[in-house]
């Protein structure tokens, strides 16, 4: 199966190492980052979940969730989790869903045969809280994920859903942005009576809503 932007993500039950939840149940109306490991014990995954412990605070100011999921059992992520917190700096924080029937990385597409037919390809969901998908990444189980780029990502969208405004090419928060040409100039001066500067009529640059004033 394979889901695309603004479909539905796909809802389940599942147990995780926070309890067992439904998925839909637990987003709540808040953001939502659910991201796959290959396996339990493994390098690169126990670099990957210490940095989202890390930077658990700004999802938490951004009001985005985080879940981690990997096709082993509960115990096997309990007793990985201490080796996250002694060879990371810090405990896990967050839960991560127990998938060994490779039901819901079936539902999501995680699992790719040409690369592996038994393991999940490192795959970065995020669902707003319409729990509809925002956006979607892949990369192959060998390349650790950069989670700042993630959060960077959160900032453009929620900025999108919020003010009618698009992020240009390697945009960082606090930067200006651009008005969606969906909006017309007169929409636009209702929205930005500040002005904005136009450099094509389809390409008009504004301050980021949040930093204007």
């Amino acid at each position: 199966m394979t889901i695309q932007l603004g479909d539905i993500a796909p809802d389940f039950e599942a147990d995780t190492t926070e309890g067992r939840i439904r998925f839909h149940d637990w987003i709540e109306g808040s953001w939502a980052v659910l991201f796959s490991h290959p396996k339990d014990f493994t390098p690169v995954c126990t670099t990957e979940l210490g940095a989202v412990a890390k930077l658990k605070p700004e999802f938490d100011r951004r009001g985005t969730k985080v879940i981690g999921l990997s096709v082993d059992p509960v115990d096997d992520h309990r007793a990985w989790a201490g080796d996250i917190e002694e060879t990371q700096g810090t405990a896990l924080n967050f839960p991560l869903i127990a998938d060994p029937e490779r039901k819901i990385a079936g539902l999501y597409g995680m699992i790719h045969p040409n690369a592996n037919d038994t393991l999940t390809v490192r795959s970065v969901y995020v669902i707003g809280p319409d729990k509809k998908l925002k956006l979607t990444l892949t990369y192959p189980a060998s390349t650790g994920r950069n989670f700042e780029e993630i959060l960077r990502v959160i900032d453009s969208l929620q900025l999108t859903a919020n003010h009618s405004v698009a992020t240009p090419a390697d945009w960082k928060s606090g930067e200006d942005v651009i008005i969606v040409p969906s909006l017309s100039d007169e929409q636009a001066r209702e929205k930005f009576p500040g002005g904005w500067k136009t450099l094509k009529p389809y390409l008009r640059v504004v301050p980021e809503p949040q930093k204007a004033g």
